[in-house]
């Protein structure tokens, strides 16, 4: 159950690490504290639906099909290498996170619309969350324990950067934070593959 749970969380904080629009966003919201708690909250709640539908939903097709689990763990490993080498990329020239700009403020409800639409209507969130951790999670001994393991994650940085953003603002805006950052995503994902093709 354990290392479901780990596997989870380390997956899902490697994805979500990594600089992104939704990123920028909470940030952004948390530095103006400007419904930065309810923000945050929000981003954790959906991807924790999105990787439990992909988790479930994945578990019970891939159960059926020994066919699709080989195809999901080979192409999930493919996948994790690949992440793997373009953090070693993004640690070769490193960016770094900009939140600032003008800023009018904003009610609550038109905030929570935003923050949906930039995670919802953002192609890769399906990525990473339904297809990419549901299928991994569909794999793990305690699939429930990695859902849970990856919500965590969710939770630990969102509110990171909500309730630290003031904090946290000078070394996201360092190029060698995210190649520290990058470099231990990189070694994450490069163990988790390791482990998925091991297992099997």
């Amino acid at each position: 159950m354990w290392q479901s749970y780990s596997n989870g969380l380390l997956v899902a904080i490697g994805l979500i690490m990594a600089i992104g629009t939704q990123n920028v966003f909470v940030l952004a919201q948390s530095l103006r504290r400007e419904h930065h708690l309810q923000v945050a909250l929000l981003c954790m709640l959906c991807d924790a639906l999105l990787v439990s539908a992909g988790v479930f939903g994945l578990a019970a097709a891939l159960s059926q099909s020994p066919l699709l689990l080989g195809i999901a763990r080979w192409g999930g490993a493919a996948f994790l290498l690949w992440y793997a080498s373009q953090a070693l990329l993004r640690a070769w020239r490193p960016q770094a996170l900009n939140a600032s700009g003008q800023h009018v403020p904003r009610s609550l409800r038109r905030v929570l619309l935003a923050t949906l639409a930039v995670t919802l209507l953002n192609p890769h969130v399906y990525l990473d969350t339904v297809l990419l951790i549901g299928s991994l999670g569909a794999q793990q001994p305690a699939p429930g324990a990695y859902a849970l393991g990856a919500a965590s994650a969710s939770l630990i940085w969102f509110f990171a950067l909500a309730l630290g953003a003031a904090w946290l603002a000078p070394w996201l805006a360092r190029p060698a934070t995210w190649r520290l950052i990058d470099l231990g995503v990189a070694a994450m994902m490069l163990a988790i593959a390791l482990q998925l093709l091991l297992d099997h």
